[in-house]
Formats: structure tokens, sequence, C-alpha cells
């Protein structure tokens, strides 16, 4: 069945998002993906009259590579050596080309030499691809509200936090964590709901194989204490039979933040949580 405007109720209350989100910088897909609009008559409604950004208009730059890939194909190229000078994927070279006489036989050693330098241009490409997604999703974030990071907080907390079982009482908050990026996140979420400094214990778990000192160094730098106010550092056995993948300069093991006298700070992140799980519960 087609949908049209007349018969999709929301189509009101999703126009000004689809405007929104499309002057923010998405593409159809995002914006599809974002709003949950998996019909595109529905979608081209919802875009109507709004131009798509420059990142996403391809056809000009398509045109160009095409002719040039012919061009490269008439000296006698290859689909490798093509893919090494112009960056896109073989698939796309092999049809706009495909008409064209094939090159002279190369080597082995030259076809090898010359695969290889096209899967690297492949992967830069990829590396590119990648970064541009996330930069544009970077950018859709912006500056959070003191509401929005209670909410990240909270589920930061309820993901990465101690929690009480009814098999265990313990009604404490306590923090741990790898991600020097989490960190920071949870402390600037304690600062948000009046944790003052002097009631946090910070403590380094870590493995006994690794830079100890390096470690406690780093996170008290991350924190902005000294290494002496750190608590005692917790070591992990190593086990020569277990091949760790978290090794080398970059492992610092993991911080735990512990707040003093945080039975009522427990509770209320624990009803904060119920808060989250029975809003994304209400019906739509």
């Amino acid at each position: 069945m087609t949908h049209t405007r007349r018969n999709h109720p929301d189509y009101e209350s999703l126009r000004p998002q689809a405007v929104t989100l499309r002057h923010a910088g998405l593409s159809r897909r995002q914006i599809r993906d974002r709003l949950h609009v998996h019909n595109n008559d529905i979608l081209n409604r919802l875009l109507e009259g709004v131009p798509a950004p420059d990142w996403t208009r391809r056809p000009n730059a398509k045109d160009d590579l095409r002719a040039k890939a012919r061009e490269l194909r008439l000296q006698g190229m290859t689909y490798d050596e093509i893919q090494v000078e112009l960056g896109c994927s073989k698939s796309s070279i092999s049809l706009w080309v495909r008409d064209l006489p094939k090159p002279a036989p190369r080597t082995r050693e030259e076809a090898s030499a010359i695969a290889r330098r096209g899967w690297e241009a492949t992967l830069k490409r990829r590396e590119e691809e990648r970064q541009e997604t996330k930069r544009i999703a970077t950018a859709e974030i912006g500056e959070l509200t003191d509401r929005e990071l209670l909410l990240v907080g909270v589920g930061l907390y309820w993901s990465e936090g101690s929690k009480s079982k009814p098999y265990r009482l313990s009604e404490r908050a306590v923090f741990i964590n790898s991600d020097p990026d989490m960190i920071r996140i949870y402390l600037r979420w304690l600062r948000l709901l009046g944790v003052k400094p002097e009631r946090l214990r910070f403590h380094v778990h870590i493995h006994e194989s690794a830079d100890v000192g390096a470690a406690e160094r780093f996170w008290a730098d991350l924190v902005g204490i000294d290494r002496s106010d750190l608590g005692k550092t917790t070591l992990k056995k190593h086990n020569p039979k277990t091949a760790r993948k978290n090794v080398g300069e970059s492992y610092r093991g993991c911080l735990s933040i512990r707040v003093t006298q945080s039975a009522d700070l427990y509770r209320r992140i624990e009803g904060w949580w119920y808060g989250i799980v029975l809003g994304a519960e209400r019906p739509d």
C-alpha cells in the first residue's frame, strides 16, 4: 500500500524533525534510521524541498572518476593499478571499463605488487570513510544539558558500577573502568550530583606483570590527585598460560572510584535507572 500524507498520522510531527536533521547534515539513510521511517515514499515527502548536504552529493565526482578510470584503462592499466591511482573500489572500476580491451598480461611479481598497492589504497579509503562517519556523528551530539548528562551517567553507572543483589545487600557507589574518557564523564557526572572530591577514593586494579608505577601515575594525573593519594593498588595474578591482549605501554589497568557514605546516592541511582526503563517502555 502506498503511504501519503493523508494516511500517515505522524507526518506533521515527523516533518520538522526530518528537516532539522537534514539541515544538520544527515543523509537519507541516517534520517531514516533515526526516525524509524522505512518507507521511501514517506521519506521523500518528509524531505521534500530540503536540499541534500554537500557531503552526500556524489554523482559529479562519480562521473569524473568513471571518465578517468576509462582513460587509464585505455592506457593499459589493470583494475589494481586504476584502484591505486583513483582510490575507488575494483567493483566500481569493473562496471565502468568492462567494455574496454584488457591490458597486456603482467608477471606474477608485478601483479602481486599492484594488487598489494590496490589493497592499501582500499584500506586508506575505508579508513577515511570511517573517520568521516565518526566526525559527522560527533557533530550531531553537541553540548549536553544537565538532564542529558544525568541520564548518560545513570546508564554508565548501571553498566559498569557495582550493584546491590538480593543475596548480597551492598548499597554503595563503586565504579570501575579502563577507559579514561568514561572515567572523565563519570567524574563530571558526580560533580553534577554535588558529590564533593573529598568523598572520592581511588584504587588502581592491574596485572602484576604490567608497569604498575606508570599506571598509577597515569590515573592520578587523570583525576587530578597526587599518586600518594591513591588507595592500595590491587594486583591481578598473571597466568602465563593465558594469552592476554591488554598488554604494552597502552595498558594501564582499571581505575576504581568509590564514593564514601553513598547509600543514599546508590538508591537514587537505582531509582533513576528504573525510571529510565519505565520511560523507555511507554507506548509510542
